[in-house]
């Protein structure tokens, strides 16, 4: 089967949820395809798949994790997002890998750094204790050089404010000046979101 056509065959798998858990083997072998492009694919689709059967993904997981250290960008990113959504489902399932997703939150590549928020904002909706002591990741990530990454990081804030306020709290003048002065408008909007979720009653 040519990459094209291989590819082509993964997105028909990704609508047809009904074959996701039977397919978990089949797609965890494509790990190892010498095509970035079908890694990458079937990273994201681990990813979906474990975020509904994080038991049954659970041995796919040491693999997807040893794309953690690709030079590769788009790998990195595909990675750190699948064992968010992974950890969403089920958290012990990518518990020991969780420390080391820190790193990225300073990664070179602004896509792999609002993955680290995205898987963030993932596993803190089930598991929002574990992020008490790392608040400061995210403040500096609301002053990244990058646009999307500072879109993006109010929103692991909303996040966590609608479940433990008092992590985000510390946080809300910044957020309001932010919110005040920002060049960018959607940075604006989400740290106003992130203001409401934190100071609500």
């Amino acid at each position: 089967m040519t990459e094209a056509e291989l590819y082509k065959e993964l997105g028909v798998l990704t609508k047809e949820k009904d074959r996701w858990k039977e397919s978990i083997p089949y797609v965890s072998s494509l790990l190892a395809h010498e095509s970035v492009k079908i890694q990458a694919k079937a990273l994201w689709l681990l990813g979906e798949m474990g975020l509904i059967y994080p038991q049954t993904v659970q041995d796919a997981v040491p693999g997807i994790a040893s794309f953690l250290d690709s030079p590769e960008p788009l790998l990195r990113e595909r990675t750190v997002n699948a064992l968010g959504r992974i950890g969403r489902g089920s958290y012990p399932t990518i518990e020991p890998y969780w420390k080391g997703l820190f790193r990225f939150a300073s990664d070179d590549e602004p896509k792999v750094r609002l993955a680290f928020i995205w898987a963030s904002e993932n596993i803190a909706m089930n598991t929002p204790d574990i992020y008490e002591e790392h608040m400061s990741v995210f403040e500096k990530l609301l002053h990244d050089a990058d646009d999307k990454v500072r879109m993006e990081a109010p929103e692991i804030l909303r996040v966590l404010g609608k479940r433990r306020l008092e992590f985000v709290r510390p946080y809300v003048e910044q957020l309001r000046q932010i919110s005040e002065t920002d060049d960018n408008r959607v940075v604006r909007i989400h740290c106003l979101g992130a203001i409401k979720a934190a100071t609500a009653k």
